[in-house]
């Protein structure tokens, strides 16, 4: 697919500062505009659904809805739209998520200056980007642990799950829950039975403190 002459970027973060520093930085470069704002995954998920985009930046941590989460959806439904991840954690398994989420790329906030343009211009091309300092220990932990036999980071939930489970974390009720992923009550309280038997707890406040574990939702 050829790369459009001006990209029309989604920028969604939860920070309205940050996503205000970042617009600055897209917007500097000529064959790059955003289009639309999204201050939570829902609404980015929404608006990336709804508008014509050509590519979604996505901040991995957001309200209601992750940018993986979100990411997932997208390559589903918009397989169109390139997706690239924002993010402050340095770590494996959000990179390793981020790859099985279908984005093109992973950029670090504290590196945004200098490698966002890079990442967004790569993607348009189809190409994959890391934030550089990290590509070889990622690489590097990556084949030392499959010459082990190991696999890479998996978590036990389905992606289904870990919206659920997001969102139980955030205090919603089933019925909020039920109306953001438009399933019924039913089976939003099934997904619960299930996360509880998968995870082996009780209550709302272990699922909260796994949430946070895991990256679904800030402390």
């Amino acid at each position: 697919m050829p790369v459009p002459l001006k990209t029309r970027i989604l920028l969604a973060d939860d920070h309205e500062l940050v996503r205000s520093g970042l617009r600055l930085v897209l917007e500097s470069e000529p064959d790059l505009e955003v289009v639309a704002e999204a201050g939570n995954g829902a609404e980015a998920l929404e608006l990336g659904l709804r508008l014509e985009l050509d590519l979604a930046v996505l901040d991995v941590s957001m309200p209601r809805l992750t940018g993986l989460q979100v990411a997932r959806e997208l390559k589903r439904h918009r397989p169109e739209i390139q997706t690239l991840m924002l993010s402050v954690h340095d770590n494996e398994q959000y990179f390793f998520e981020a790859l099985k989420a279908g984005a093109a790329g992973y950029v670090l906030k504290s590196a945004a200056n200098r490698d966002l343009i890079t990442a967004c211009r790569a993607a348009m091309q189809g190409e994959p980007f890391i934030y550089p300092p990290a590509a070889s220990a990622l690489v590097r932990d990556y084949l030392d642990r499959a010459s082990r036999g190991e696999v890479t980071p998996t978590d036990p939930l389905t992606p289904r799950e870990q919206e659920v489970i997001k969102q139980i974390a955030e205090g919603l009720s089933s019925e909020e829950i039920a109306e953001i992923l438009s399933i019924s009550k039913k089976t939003v309280d099934r997904h619960r039975e299930n996360i509880l038997g998968k995870l082996g707890m009780r209550n709302r406040v272990e699922l909260t403190r796994y949430a946070i574990k895991r990256g679904l939702v800030e402390p």
